[in-house]
């Protein structure tokens, strides 16, 4: 097992977990809120907006009204072209503004760690570093929930949200899972090694052999987007860079899979 008495250095740049082309953040087929009067009514209503998209160039009061209570309630404000808007608009009415709905609340980093408290478990959490798939974060989210994982953290912006596709392909787990939404993954990270969580990056340069991964304690497991795997600042914070054993030809694993081999390696550490 490795050595936790020291926390390593910074890590340098490595390559992800995975190769296969990222698909589109938004899936269309979504819960879509449109119009302007809709939206205000909405966010006055508490209803939970992932994300509001604007159209480019418009400086119409009320949609800076809209953006501005948008953020306030959390949901993170993108500009789009008109065209993007087009395509994900049903009535073909959309004022210049689309908001997708949540399919589930979110909840705080420290609700995550309570409910570990709570079962008087060491916490389990899976980090997701913009990941924008959404089949693949809810596959995440089913395997996370099945392993006994206590939550589910991803990045407010550049990252799938908690959509109707997510709520799907999680195959009911998003219900029981919670999921927090964080402005910040990098400070998210030293909030949790302030808590007494580890942090381990899966990527394929990892120095640390997942099967000498000591996941026993407190762990937070770091799962980067499709592409690109972990952002730079992201792994430089992670505690240990964990790679798993590759034997064929093919030189990674698309990001819910190792989210899944490095969550049941875990579950079988503390079952052990």
């Amino acid at each position: 097992m490795m050595d936790k008495k020291r926390r390593p250095a910074a890590y340098r740049e490595g390559r992800g977990v995975s190769e296969d082309t990222a698909r589109p953040i938004e899936a269309f087929d979504d819960d879509i809120i449109e119009g302007r009067n809709a939206i205000i009514e909405a966010l006055r209503a508490g209803r939970v907006i992932d994300k509001v998209y604007i159209a480019k160039g418009e400086t119409d009061k009320n949609l800076s009204f809209i953006a501005s209570k948008a953020k306030e309630a959390g949901a993170a404000v993108v500009e789009a072209d008109r065209r993007k808007l087009d395509a994900m608009s049903r009535t073909k009415a959309h004022q210049g503004v689309v908001a997708v709905v949540a399919a589930h609340e979110y909840v705080t980093v420290d609700d995550i760690l309570q409910n570990a408290a709570d079962k008087g478990e060491k916490p389990l959490i899976v980090v997701c570093d913009e990941l924008s798939d959404p089949h693949n974060l809810g596959a995440i989210i089913r395997t996370a929930e099945c392993a006994g994982a206590h939550g589910v953290i991803i990045p407010k912006r550049r990252s799938a949200g908690l959509t109707a596709v997510v709520a799907k392909a999680s195959a009911g787990a998003l219900e029981h899972m919670p999921i927090a939404k964080v402005s910040n993954i990098t400070t998210t990270l030293d909030t949790l090694k302030k808590n007494g969580v580890w942090v381990f990056g899966a990527t394929a340069e990892g120095e640390t052999p997942l099967y000498k991964a000591d996941l026993k304690d407190a762990a937070a497991i770091v799962i980067g987007s499709e592409g690109d795997g972990m952002s730079r600042l992201v792994e430089e914070n992670c505690d240990f860079k964990v790679s798993i054993p590759m034997k064929g030809k093919i030189s990674s694993l698309n990001a819910s899979a190792a989210a899944a081999i490095l969550l049941y390696e875990a579950v079988r550490q503390r079952i052990g």
